[in-house]
């Protein structure tokens, strides 16, 4: 870490003259970082080695120019815990990003800690690349996470934890690293608090609750963190920890692999609908994430998504569209809108429009009435693959017949749904009689 200041002050117990050491913090052994996508929110922990005294030691923690929370950060013995007393945490009242914590030894040598915080500026986002085959009927996925740090800090060699679900903040981490008192103007006391670190000048917990794959963090405030183990068979959280080490420099944004998958099975589906798409044809792609489509393991991330086709022949990649879609759960399916295509084409015409059966009112006011509407469809598959078309025909009534030799279901009480598979290249036409029924003529359907 490059700004990430530590320092440790070793108290030699002896007269009032005692001589005070002052070293900088051994280099880190290890660091974590758990990044949350739906707030400016990272929880980052730091393992290091600390050389201790008997007696009083002062570690000093200086985070002048990065986003850390002061108010959450803790520092816990990893060794002989029952023989090191990690007192307090104050924070000097004339002096900006600075805190001090009081640990009181009663050994002599390392001690192995690990330094806790929030802090903001990291953020991660999910994106995907699909590749299909030449026909179209599976699909390799690839998937990445780009992670951006703005947090002020450097972070090397750090085992990267993302994790999907919404936190609830009382406060805004970034706005807490920016107070110039971490808990408040000196001498005044916002909260009753208790003697922590800060000298009862405190700040209420600024986040309520977070749950993560079975980890409950709670009481940020002072520098605790409570950590409870829960299982938790299904949780509106998820976590995915991105193998290896990552070195992520201050603003820097690096591109990390999440997900790979071959031979995907998907479903191709044009859909045609005036009301929903206008005049064109729109495709669709699905997919489902479970163990048949050779996925299942874990949730999907939502994302953006481009589509390519592999043209083997000419080797190269053929840009098919792209869509985005949100978390996908296990066993859940996703339908990704590629947009309007050229190549396949539906064509409603009105061939014929026709009244009958008027009735009317005691005034000599029509009050009812008959149409007859012929239609024509033309559909054309221009693409060398067979394709799958599904077109609905709204009627904008639920007082219809229709007749036609085309099989069709019915979608709802004024929709119809037609499914066509061309081949390649093919050209199809149908038609159908709409019987539409007016006024008074209602009454007898």
């Amino acid at each position: 870490m490059k700004k990430l200041l530590i320092l440790i002050l070793v108290l030699m117990p002896t007269a009032a003259s005692a001589k005070i050491d002052l070293a900088t913090l051994p280099k880190s052994d290890a660091v974590e970082l758990t990044i949350y996508n739906s707030a400016d929110l990272t929880f980052a922990s730091d393992t290091r080695s600390l050389t201790v005294k008997k007696g009083d030691n002062k570690l000093q923690f200086s985070w002048a120019g990065t986003l850390i929370d002061p108010t959450s950060l803790e520092m816990t013995p990893l060794k002989n815990a029952g023989k090191v007393d990690i007192a307090d945490l104050t924070f000097p009242p004339r002096v900006r990003n600075l805190g001090l914590w009081n640990v009181d030894s009663r050994l002599t040598g390392i001690l192995p800690v690990k330094i806790s915080y929030f802090t903001s500026g990291i953020t991660w986002k999910a994106f995907y690349m699909g590749t299909l085959s030449k026909d179209e009927s599976k699909m390799q996925l690839q998937g990445y996470v780009r992670v951006t740090n703005y947090s002020g800090e450097d972070y090397k060699d750090a085992s990267v934890r993302l994790v999907v679900g919404k936190v609830n903040l009382l406060d805004q981490i970034a706005a807490l690293s920016k107070r110039q008192w971490p808990y408040g103007r000196p001498g005044v006391a916002r909260y009753d608090v208790g003697g922590f670190g800060g000298g009862g000048m405190g700040v209420k917990t600024v986040i309520e609750s977070i749950s993560v794959d079975g980890l409950d963090f709670r009481g940020a405030a002072f520098g605790v963190l409570e950590k409870k183990i829960k299982k938790q068979g299904l949780s509106e959280y998820f976590l995915y920890s991105i193998p290896g080490k990552e070195t992520i420099p201050n603003r820097w944004s690096k591109r990390l692999p999440s997900l790979g998958a071959k031979d995907i099975p998907v479903v191709n589906l044009y859909k045609y609908e005036e009301e929903m798409y206008g005049s064109n044809v729109t495709r669709f792609l699905s997919f489902k994430n479970d163990e048949d489509h050779e996925l299942g393991e874990t949730p999907i991330p939502g994302g953006a998504m481009k589509i390519y086709r592999d043209l083997k022949d000419n080797k190269h990649l053929s840009y098919t569209g792209q869509s985005s879609f949100k978390y996908i759960p296990v066993n859940e399916k996703v339908e990704l809108n590629l947009g309007a295509v050229k190549n396949i084409v539906v064509k409603p015409t009105r061939m014929n429009y026709t009244t009958k059966n008027y009735r009317y009112n005691n005034k000599g006011n029509i009050s009812g009435w008959t149409s007859d509407e012929t239609w024509k469809m033309e559909i054309k598959n221009t693409r060398d693959i067979p394709v799958e078309i599904e077109i609905k025909r709204n009627f904008h009534t639920t007082y219809w017949e229709i007749e036609t030799k085309q099989k069709y279901e019915k979608y709802d009480k004024d929709t119809i749904k037609i499914k066509l598979k061309l081949k390649p290249n093919q050209n199809k036409t149908f038609q159908y009689i709409l019987t539409k029924y007016h006024g008074k003529n209602q009454r007898n359907r």
